[in-house]
């Protein structure tokens, strides 16, 4: 079904920038075949890392323990290179009955590291993202590189191919760390600013549970729970915003307060 040309969809970031933004936010990760390998013989199914971490290029660091077949596979494989897929999801913050917003899918190969090269990378990984697990890698666990060959995103806006260089120019969204506790904030904290958002939402989806979805610099996305299913609405903001002030007085004026800040 197509959307008429008179139709205008809001403005939402691009689909790199919304891509980086789910490799940033570190969802839950799965390791998989790609899709050529699915039907071969042989080929194991989901693996969940013991931890995974998106670089700005693309690249992925992923930490096995040692004995596990893919570290095996990794070491075996024709030049060093074993082809596998890593899937990042993007869970919604609030307890949504669908919690996930989108898919992120990273496509590319996956080398075994030098003792060296995997300590080098473990630090460079805890200067940015500090966690316990690193300490093990070289001690029962080993820390693996996948270089990203390709990148597709899947989520409201629809399915988008990227290539590594365009997701690591992107930037992430700027409310990509304060988004999660920011709308937790509003779901429990303030259900009456929910109610007068929901004067935005399209009259026949009203009767539904209405609950914040996400948040971004160009908007506001809303989840209608109904009878007849989900409904994701976009509530656009009149001007991109860079921080919580500009947020205020965008929210002030998505609720009709006739007092806001204009800076």
């Amino acid at each position: 079904m197509t959307t008429p040309t008179s139709i205008r969809r809001p403005p939402a970031p691009n689909p790199a920038e919304r891509a980086k933004t789910i490799a940033t936010r570190n969802g839950p990760a799965t390791l998989m075949p790609t899709a050529e390998q699915r039907d071969q013989p042989g080929q194991c199914g989901r693996v969940v890392p013991v931890l995974h971490h998106v670089h700005t290029s693309g690249s992925v660091s992923i930490l096995l323990p040692d004995e596990h077949h893919l570290v095996k596979r990794a070491h075996e494989a024709q030049r060093g290179e074993l082809a596998v897929m890593v899937e990042l999801t993007d869970q919604a913050p609030v307890d949504l009955r669908e919690p996930i917003r989108g898919l992120l899918w990273i496509t590319g190969w996956l080398r075994p590291l030098s003792e060296v090269s995997a300590r080098a990378r473990a630090v460079s990984i805890a200067e940015t993202r500090p966690d316990e697990r690193l300490l093990d890698v070289g001690h029962g666990v080993t820390l693996l590189r996948l270089t990203p060959a390709s990148l597709v995103l899947a989520d409201a806006e629809g399915t988008h191919s990227l290539r590594p260089h365009m997701f690591s120019a992107a930037p992430p969204d700027p409310f990509h760390d304060y988004e999660a506790a920011w709308l937790r904030h509003l779901e429990t904290d303030h259900a009456d600013v929910v109610q007068q958002l929901a004067k935005h939402v399209p009259a026949e989806l009203r009767g539904g549970w209405i609950r914040p979805l996400g948040l971004d610099r160009y908007g506001l996305r809303l989840r209608v729970e109904a009878d007849s299913g989900d409904h994701d609405v976009r509530l656009a903001f009149s001007r991109p915003v860079e921080g919580p002030q500009q947020l205020s007085g965008e929210i002030r004026r998505l609720v009709g307060c006739p007092y806001f800040p204009q800076g």
